[in-house]
């Protein structure tokens, strides 16, 4: 008992570490972002004094976050919902039918959660500029909508895989085809996955930089991430305040939303834990 105790009491203050490593950034950005430039180059970890909403003006109209914020929402919810469309007809099939080739197809996704992106953005590029396509919202929503799905197909699958399949017999037998059977009765049992991998995608498209950076050329194309490069201002000494207002402004929607959602996203990811 008394070495079950300590082992209790070390993995508690191993956790409570873990969250003081993952947590200190955040209160960072938090304090500063309500303090000027001197006062956080004097002490960068002590609470603001004076309350300067200054900052968020100055980051908002540097970092033209009004655009930004505009163009990263439509990055995200049609990125979010190509992954979506393509991942539940795909995990479907992966996890409830029997085919030929189908060991095959599974160790192909599980390759593609492998591969660096990097490897294609010389002949995406080029490919995407002989269509006319550079600057283009939509175009990179599907770039990286093809990044996440290898990961939401698998997920996907998985949840698939827990679905009885009297359920699927039970709606063949009332003469249910198969688009009514996936939106009447398996999409409901599966929500949890769909939730799952609807935060994963919201989160990877709006923190991406690489491509976004790559291929979203013109200012009025800027997400909110692209528009934060402009708070540099281009030279070695910039505003601090004025930077992490902004880094505050971009990290507190997603923020929201995560939280909004992290008991469906734990389960989703509790339930989706099936062995073959």
């Amino acid at each position: 008992m008394k070495t079950k105790k300590i082992s209790l009491i070390f993995q508690w203050i191993l956790i409570g570490f873990m969250v003081l490593v993952a947590c200190f950034p955040l209160y960072l950005v938090v304090i500063n972002a309500f303090k000027t430039h001197a006062a956080i180059v004097e002490n960068p970890l002590s609470f603001p004094v004076d309350i300067y909403w200054e900052n968020f003006a100055k980051a908002w109209r540097t970092g033209s976050f009004g655009t930004g914020f505009l163009n990263s929402i439509r990055l995200t919810v049609v990125t979010t919902l190509i992954v979506l469309i393509a991942s539940v007809p795909a995990g479907y099939v992966l996890g409830m039918k029997k085919f030929k080739g189908m060991r095959a197809v599974q160790v192909y996704f599980l390759m593609a959660m492998t591969v660096p992106v990097q490897l294609f953005l010389f002949p995406l590029y080029a490919t995407l500029s002989r269509l006319g396509l550079i600057g283009n919202i939509y175009a990179v929503c599907f770039i990286i909508a093809a990044m996440n799905l290898p990961l939401a197909v698998m997920l996907m699958r998985t949840f698939f895989m827990k679905v009885p399949v009297q359920l699927e017999e039970s709606a063949r037998l009332d003469g249910a085809n198969t688009m009514q059977m996936l939106r009447y009765v398996v999409i409901p049992v599966v929500r949890p996955g769909l939730i799952t991998v609807s935060v994963l995608t919201v989160l990877n498209s709006w923190n991406e930089y690489l491509i976004s950076t790559t291929f979203l050329q013109g200012q009025e194309n800027f997400t909110v991430m692209l528009g934060y490069l402009a708070l540099n201002g281009g030279s070695v000494t910039f505003d601090q305040g004025m930077k992490m207002a902004g880094a505050l402004m971009i990290i507190g929607p997603v923020l929201v939303f995560f939280l909004a959602l992290q008991q469906h996203f734990v389960d989703g990811l509790t339930n989706g834990a099936v062995k073959e």
